[in-house]
């Protein structure tokens, strides 16, 4: 019996507001056997449980619902199925919308959703509280499902990222549950996909070296009965696939190596990269094993409001002018101070003389606030800064205008035992399909061992030359992101000389020192020699996540990029 041919799943959207053409761009740009598309993450659950306060017909992504309108036609054409959790807390009502869309435009297509994550209604019994929103994390087998059952397109709600890809791959090569390797190796794939073009030169460290400058194109990873994958793009799209576009992608939010979903726990520290040829690489090695017996849950809370404002200090003395409004608007909010006030200069201290801008000769001072009254950050907050108009340090502005306070939400992680969850697969013909946990119908091979965990790499041999005190950056990646209210901070080296020297220098010790910003939290950091790279987890650091976080990066997006410009001594022939 011939090997079946890899499985081609291309992805047309990283979060809700990504690029509208690009489910287009991927039906058009080449084959596929599925396009997939993420629309999902925590702060859109808030967003779209605020929406569903107001409309309980709506929760889904209507930016999808745009998207198959003008695309449903040439998807059934192209021969592609798709596969989205643009479903959000709403994913029949989405289902039945594009069962309209089919049946207006004559395609007859076989529309599929998976439901049972949202888990508000038992959120009591369940020992949740009461939030906004409350949704498990669901896998792939959801997916599965429905596709083998037929489905053209299937809508999920809250499933974990790299179970867009797991769920066809597993159809497609009719996995079982306990294949644990074969998971793994795609929800590898699966993690590198969910963020779109940021596997294909987005938000990378070293942007400069992409050699393809137009609109970056979206991933592809073509998915081999094993698990294994080459991840690649459509031709004559921008950026570019390299192994270090695809270590920085696979460094992106993750804690330790064991990456526990309800599918498989992929160790992260088993995934081998090789080049396969221009804009391909190729994914390999990677081990797993059983998921954890409990699930992982999404909770949102309503959490009161927030507002900012931000001064712009201009010439000399910026530390007195900063000094002064910080006073003044001190003791005008005394009496109705808010909760939580969070001052941050940016651009520094000292003064701005003979500079060639205006803008070179200014920093910006910022204000943020945050309380459960909405008039404590709005009228009261607002009304103070523009009242300094006229009464405080010589050339006073603002960025702009403070408004009125905005909601503002609590993101926070529960787990619940994955036998409490109600999974349905919604077949295309009405059929309603329980789905059971992965923990509940499969079970380790009998002596199967964990992977290893790697130790340190042999320290480099003593260097003969200089030290010279460069910025980090100049010989490692980094790419950083939100965990709820944790950071995490992926690093990698570019050869094995420099990959040892990283080992042992950039420690858990020396990212406080570097970062100072960072010695109120937990640090732990993770090693994977494989992408010659360490991981750090700062517990914490968002405060309560990004919708209530009040840090000038809310997301973390950019600690990254403040490491590897700060400055560090390296031997002369790593440079």
């Amino acid at each position: 019996m011939a090997p079946r041919p890899p499985l081609r799943v291309g992805n047309a959207s990283g979060f809700y507001g990504d690029r509208f053409s690009a489910v287009r761009e991927m039906l058009d740009g080449g084959p596929l056997n599925v396009l997939t598309g993420d629309y999902l993450a925590e702060l859109t659950m808030l967003i779209l449980g605020r929406a569903k306060l107001k409309d309980p017909a709506s929760g889904y992504a209507t930016t999808f619902l745009r998207q198959m309108d003008e695309c449903l036609g040439l998807a059934r054409e192209r021969g592609v199925a798709i596969v989205a959790n643009a479903g959000g807390l709403n994913p029949a009502g989405l289902a039945e919308r594009l069962r309209d869309i089919s049946g207006r435009l004559g395609l007859g297509l076989k529309i599929a959703h998976v439901e049972g994550d949202d888990l508000l209604p038992r959120a009591g019994e369940l020992g949740l509280g009461r939030p906004l929103t409350a949704n498990a994390y669901l896998g792939a087998w959801g997916i599965a499902a429905c596709l083998r059952r037929g489905a053209d397109v299937v809508v999920t709600g809250r499933v974990t990222d790299a179970s867009l890809v797991v769920g066809p791959a597993a159809a497609h090569f009719d996995w079982a549950p306990d294949d644990w390797d074969a998971l793994a190796g795609a929800t590898a794939a699966g993690h590198v996909l969910e963020c779109g073009a940021q596997a294909t030169g987005g938000n990378y460290a070293f942007f400069e070296e992409i050699y393809n400058v137009k609109a970056a194109g979206f991933p592809i990873a073509e998915i081999y009965p094993d698990g294994s994958a080459v991840i690649t793009k459509h031709p004559g799209t921008g950026g570019a696939i390299t192994t270090e576009t695809v270590t920085a992608q696979l460094l992106y939010e993750i804690g330790e190596p064991a990456y526990r979903g309800p599918d498989v726990t992929t160790f992260f520290d088993t995934i081998r990269l090789t080049e396969d040829g221009r804009d391909r690489v190729r994914i390999s090695g990677t081990k797993g094993a059983p998921p954890p017996p409990e699930t992982k849950v999404c909770l949102n809370h309503l959490s009161g409001f927030r507002n900012e404002v931000t001064f712009i200090l201009t010439g000399l003395d910026i530390d007195a002018k900063a000094r002064l409004v910080r006073e003044q608007m001190e003791a005008a909010i005394a009496g109705r101070r808010p909760a939580h006030v969070e001052w941050t200069l940016i651009g520094g201290t000292g003064d701005r003389p003979a500079a060639a801008t205006q803008g070179a000769a200014s920093v910006l001072l910022r204000c943020a606030v945050r309380d459960p009254d909405q008039d404590v950050v709005g009228r009261a907050f607002s009304g103070a800064a523009v009242e300094l108009a006229l009464a405080s340090y010589p050339g006073l502005s603002l960025t702009g205008p403070p408004g009125g306070g905005s909601p503002c939400g609590v993101f926070t992680a529960a787990y619940v035992d994955s036998a409490e969850i109600e999974q349905i697969a919604a077949l295309p013909d009405g059929t309603r399909l329980p789905v059971p946990p992965t923990h509940a119908s499969a079970a380790p091979a009998p002596g199967r061992p964990r992977p290893p965990r790697y130790d340190m790499p042999p320290p480099a041999a003593r260097s003969r030359t200089r030290t010279l005190t460069v910025p980090l950056g100049r010989i490692a990646g980094a790419r950083s992101g939100d965990k709820g209210g944790d950071a995490n901070i992926g690093v990698w080296a570019r050869t094995d000389d420099q990959w040892r020297w990283l080992a042992h220098t950039l420690t858990e010790r020396k990212l406080i020192a570097l970062l100072p910003e960072t010695g109120k939290h937990t640090v732990t950091r993770h090693l994977l020699p494989n992408l010659r790279a360490v991981n750090f987890v700062v517990e914490g650091l968002l405060q309560e996540g990004v919708a209530a976080s009040t840090r000038f990066d809310p997301q973390g997006k950019a600690l990254g990029e403040w490491l590897r410009a700060c400055e560090v001594d390296v031997p002369e022939e790593l440079l």
